[in-house]
């Protein structure tokens, strides 16, 4: 009975070991190159640019937001703005802003009971409307860090880019949601931005998005995932983007803010309708974007296991403490390159009961329909 206990513990630490190791790859591969990719020499452009936003009965992010956009230091862009069945004062904010604004302009999608869309309709409705090469990406309830996020975002381009991937951040607000928002917009932004430096670009997020619209067109626009629910940002990065036509831009003058969730069904309704795109993925994606989780719920099933069989201890600690030297280094300067201040505390904790988390959430997600009714 002895050398079954013995063997089944040297097992588990085996699969201790070995998932440590994963974990140690992701953290030192993937994350810190996001720290460690310098600034792209980029030749400043003046090409004109089509800024697009959909909202949906968002007339007050639109007064408290829309002006920065507006308001950016940049000689040549139109900025379109999609009313996609808008039951607020909606209508009235941006006909003031009309006026105001000659390179506003509107394009409305008006209610019809017979027919029912996902955002994806209004994103199509915009980049139709369009008139430049170069489309830009935002939400109503985001703003940009800067009035340079146009210039920013659009130096990349040159005749081999095709999209451009910025950071999307969260307000910083009071609270325990907000932190663990922003620690989850945080670690999914590592991971999107450390592949795609390594030439493995997966997703974007609309929120701070550049593509070309020959590009969009070219692909027969939405194409195949036009009937999911989700992935107006990151079906058609994860379809059409490579290592050699994807860049990605760090620069906090071109980052954005959105307003969180303020509450915890609000955010899981949220979660629930990103998730619906994971099913769509390359293969190659599904795998690299479950083993990391995975490893980590192994890791610390493993640790508490064998820590209560004091079984090879002063081993098993010091691979533990590897591992957190790794992340505590990795995450410290990440959240410095991101502008995430006070998240590494937060972090450290939220890492053990993250992926359990999103598992229940997208698990739910294959029982349950309501994520479909979500316009975003």
């Amino acid at each position: 009975m002895a050398d079954h206990k013995s063997t089944l513990l040297l097992v588990i630490f085996c699969i201790f070991s070995s998932a440590a190791v994963v974990e140690l790859f992701y953290y030192l591969f993937f994350y810190l190159s996001v720290y460690l990719k310098k600034p792209q020499e980029t030749k400043r452009t003046s090409m004109p640019v089509s800024i697009i936003i959909c909202a949906r009965n968002e007339a007050e992010n639109l007064r408290n937001f829309l002006p920065a956009v507006l308001e950016q230091d940049y000689p040549e862009y139109e900025v379109i703005v999609v009313n996609d069945c808008s039951e607020d004062d909606s209508y009235e904010v941006l006909g003031k802003y009309l006026t105001q604004y000659p390179h506003l302009r509107i394009s409305t999608v008006n209610k019809d009971p017979k027919f029912t869309h996902n955002k994806k309709f209004a994103q199509f409705i915009g980049i139709k409307a369009s008139k430049n090469e170069i489309l830009l990406f935002t939400d109503a309830d985001c703003k940009p860090e800067s009035d340079k996020w146009i210039e920013e975002m659009t130096s990349h381009f040159d005749e081999k880019t095709n999209f451009v991937l910025g950071y999307g951040g969260y307000l910083r607000e009071d609270g325990l949601l907000n932190k663990y928002i922003r620690c989850d917009c945080m670690t999914i932004a590592m991971q999107y931005l450390g592949m795609a430096i390594r030439g493995i670009p997966y997703m974007g997020v609309g929120r701070n998005l550049a593509y070309r619209r020959s590009v969009f067109f070219s692909n027969k626009g939405f194409g195949s995932h036009n009937h999911v629910i989700s992935g107006d940002d990151d079906l058609l990065v994860n379809t059409v983007a490579t290592g050699k036509n994807t860049s990605v831009e760090f620069r906090t003058e071109a980052h954005t803010r959105s307003v969180p969730c303020s509450g915890f069904n609000e955010w899981i309704l949220q979660k629930k309708r990103h998730l619906t795109t994971a099913p769509y993925y390359k293969f190659r994606d599904k795998i690299l974007l479950i083993a990391e989780p995975l490893t980590r719920i192994l890791f610390y099933t493993s640790f508490i296991l064998l820590l209560c069989f004091i079984f090879l201890w002063p081993w098993v600690l010091a691979v533990f403490v590897l591992r957190l030297i790794t992340q505590i280094l990795v995450f410290n300067l990440v959240q410095k390159k991101l502008y995430e201040p006070g998240l590494l505390f937060y972090l450290l904790i939220f890492d053990i009961f993250s992926p359990v988390i999103t598992s229940i959430i997208f698990l739910s997600n294959t029982r349950s329909r309501s994520a479909k009714n979500q316009w975003k």
